[in-house]
């Protein structure tokens, strides 16, 4: 099988999108932008040894691909429309590619998102997606619109990927629902286009909510005070902080792909109203400040959040 057979038996679906005039089979792919919107744009790369094992299931490293890419779009309040996909294999492993595809494509027609073209080369397992989504014109959500005052949220509960990391790394078994937070995040896409009309700033938690709470505050040139009891933790995250009473899991540990977001005073009700429309928790975890900075109130132990390099 070569690279062009490898796309047409895998990666080649039909496109029941409108807007997509030329999807994969041609140098590059056509698409129409409606008036009035504007595009948004994201692009991740999972790497094998890094991002997932070895002996990571197919079906988990598809679905993380696409989902961590529709955080982003997400996070942007913005509708995923289309995507790219760049893999490089090392070699043609006919059931791995069928599992990948059959995975990727159920998450694509889950959230409507149309695979209109990428590219395939012979390597180190390496998946990489661009994801493009259309929002209407300076409707964006962004990090830098955060204000004082404004309450910090959260969506869903907080730590979950992070903790099943730390169990697989000193020999515990974590649970199914661990292991499927880690593996097979599911984004918040209704929420973030809910949220579009409410929010001030808003972010994906995917370095740790310590860290990716600071972007919003930076970008907004504010601070914030959060107080560690309040951010929403699983029962067994629960019982590991409380015996431990170590918060740095929760705070630092990444992977979450949640929303964290910031909510001017006065919106308090409509924000309960998105919570249930989109069946989701939100939790208030702390407050905009005018100084400068984060501030966690109930935990000054050490912590370190993700970085790449």
């Amino acid at each position: 099988m070569n690279e062009f057979d490898l796309i047409r038996k895998y990666f080649t679906w039909p496109i029941k999108d409108p807007s997509v005039a030329l999807g994969v089979g041609d140098d590059a792919a056509l698409f129409s932008l409606e008036q009035g919107y504007q595009l948004v744009t994201t692009t991740d790369t999972l790497t094998e040894g890094i991002h997932f094992g070895e002996n990571a299931p197919a079906k988990d490293i598809a679905h993380k691909s696409l989902a961590v890419n529709l955080s982003d779009i997400a996070a942007m309040g913005a509708k995923a429309k289309y995507f790219t996909l760049a893999i490089s294999l090392p070699k043609i492993d006919q059931s791995w590619l069928k599992e990948f595809s059959d995975s990727l494509r159920q998450l694509s027609e889950r959230y409507e998102v149309s695979l209109i073209g990428g590219d395939t080369t012979r390597g180190p397992l390496n998946i990489t997606i661009t994801m493009i989504g259309i929002v209407e014109s300076s409707k964006a959500l962004t990090r830098s619109g955060a204000q004082p005052g404004d309450g910090v949220y959260v969506s869903g509960s907080i730590g979950d990927a992070g903790f099943c990391f730390w169990k697989l790394s000193n020999d515990f078994v974590p649970s199914n629902q661990e292991l499927e937070r880690l593996n097979c995040p599911i984004p918040r896409i209704e929420l973030g286009l809910e949220l579009k009309s409410l929010a001030s700033a808003c972010i994906d938690i995917s370095d740790g909510l310590e860290q990716d709470l600071s972007h919003i505050l930076e970008a907004s040139s504010v601070g914030a005070v959060v107080e560690v009891n309040k951010i929403p933790l699983s029962e067994a995250l629960h019982v590991h902080v409380k015996d431990t009473d170590d918060w740095s899991i929760p705070l630092c540990g990444g992977d979450d792909y949640e929303l964290c977001f910031t909510i001017p005073e006065g919106k308090e009700e409509a924000l309960k109203i998105v919570s249930e429309s989109c069946n989701v928790n939100i939790t208030r975890i702390g407050i905009v400040s005018e100084s400068l900075g984060l501030q966690i109130e109930g935990f000054d132990g050490p912590r370190k959040s993700y970085r790449h390099f």
